[in-house]
């Protein structure tokens, strides 16, 4: 069982950061800060020794999942997880000293993949952005010489379809870092031809972000970059500081075969698991049932030993008693030209049990009917598994920049022929 203790809180001092007037999103406003950032710098004590806390196992973070599902819950994270996996992130990624890294990504998003840690470890430079957004983004590359960025695959997306002028002039190579369940190959694909070199990697807020990545294989460079994007979007092998990564039987936990077919479960063990929910303990048991981290994540398990997510547990459609992965689907929607975002979803069907419905965002300017995209899928996939619906709207999303589904099943649910 775990004991929580009595924190007592200081008074927070609010820092007052200096506001770029020619910045576009800057509005107005009174600074809310008692003192300026640089004076409150000057304050800290070059004498200051820094000591481990008493037991690693005491907490360091907590951290709110973001809610996709619309049960969020307070993940505790102890000291020793947010060590090991801040080194991780180093020793996967290749990351030398003094790296320029970029901050795209939410710093309270599982702390920022630890990343606030790493880049302190390696005596890295942070830039910061008010605001995500394309020009920014591209604007800082070029001016702070950024050798480094994390981002979900809505930022990428973001820079892929960002104007040409923006994606010109780039004279150095950045290295960028995504984690999703299977961030669209063909975003990867983009990226890779407008220079950036991709790795993917994958986790939860519970395994304090990335725990596992696509470890790349130099006979793979010989390929062409469609495959490339493929094998890249795998989930892969494990972290260095991971202790255990399977996929298997969550009834009866044993590992299912390697044979990139036989769907199993996504389970994490080691010291980059969280300690747990907070004051959750029934949550947190069945979320550690039989010593593993259950993801929920539902994956194959390929000869080479590297994972590959089919989806959420709950996000797969079961269509005349055959299962649609809705990732599939959606990497497909993906590859069409015109669209810009995709989401697929279960929608209930009398005669079929459910049938994949999408929910599109087109890119400025465009114009495509549901026939035409319906038939653009059925030409890639399995007829049974292209969408029998389509839905062209904005999508809903958290404030780290995930789809929001169950809001989308609940709109399929309620659609009327």
């Amino acid at each position: 069982m775990l004991q929580w203790r009595e924190v007592s809180l200081t008074r927070l001092i609010f820092v007052s950061i200096p506001i770029d007037v020619d910045d576009p999103q800057y509005d107005g406003g009174e600074l809310l800060g008692e003192i300026e950032y640089e004076a409150f710098l000057q304050q800290g004590s070059s004498d200051f020794e820094w000591s481990l806390p008493d037991d690693e196992w005491d907490a360091i973070s907590l951290n709110y999942t973001s809610g996709t599902t619309g049960e969020p819950k307070g993940v505790v994270y102890h000291h020793r997880g947010a060590y090991l996996n801040a080194v991780s992130n180093m020793m996967f990624w290749q990351m030398p000293m003094h790296p320029t890294y970029l901050w795209t990504l939410p710093m309270f998003h599982c702390n920022g993949w630890c990343f606030a840690w790493t880049v302190a470890a390696t005596a890295g430079t942070n830039v910061c952005l008010r605001k995500v957004r394309e020009d920014a983004i591209y604007n800082l590359i070029k001016k702070e010489k950024v050798d480094h960025l994390s981002g979900a695959p809505i930022v990428l997306n973001l820079m892929v379809n960002a104007a040409d002028d923006l994606k010109q002039s780039l004279d150095h190579k950045v290295k960028v870092m995504t984690a999703g369940a299977a961030p669209p190959a063909a975003v990867m694909e983009a990226m890779q031809k407008i220079g950036f070199d991709v790795t993917h990697v994958y986790g939860l807020t519970e395994t304090y972000g990335p725990a596992a990545g696509c470890a790349w294989h130099s006979e793979w460079d010989s390929l062409h970059f469609a495959e490339q994007s493929k094998l890249k979007s795998r989930q892969g092998v494990g972290y260095p500081m991971l202790e255990g990564l399977i996929v298997a039987d969550p009834d009866t936990m044993e590992p299912v075969a390697k044979d990139g077919n036989t769907i199993g479960e996504i389970m994490f063990q080691g010291n980059i698991v969280m300690k747990g929910y907070l004051k959750n303990p029934g949550t947190t048991d069945e979320a550690l049932k039989g010593g593993w981290f259950h993801s929920g994540d539902l994956a194959v398990w390929h000869e080479d030993g590297y994972i590959q997510i089919k989806d959420r547990s709950k996000d797969i459609i079961i269509s005349g008693g055959e299962n649609i992965s809705s990732i599939e689907v959606e990497g497909v929607l993906y590859r069409h030209p015109k669209v810009l975002e995709a989401a697929v979803v279960a929608r209930p069907d009398e005669k079929w049990g459910e049938t994949a419905c999408a929910f599109v965002t087109l890119k400025e300017g465009q114009d495509l009917s549901a026939k035409e995209l319906i038939e653009f899928c059925r030409e890639h996939i399995e007829h049974f598994k292209a969408p029998k619906t389509i839905i062209f709207s904005s999508l809903p999303k958290t404030s780290t920049g995930k789809i929001q589904k169950f809001k989308l099943r609940e709109q399929a649910n309620e659609l009327v022929d």
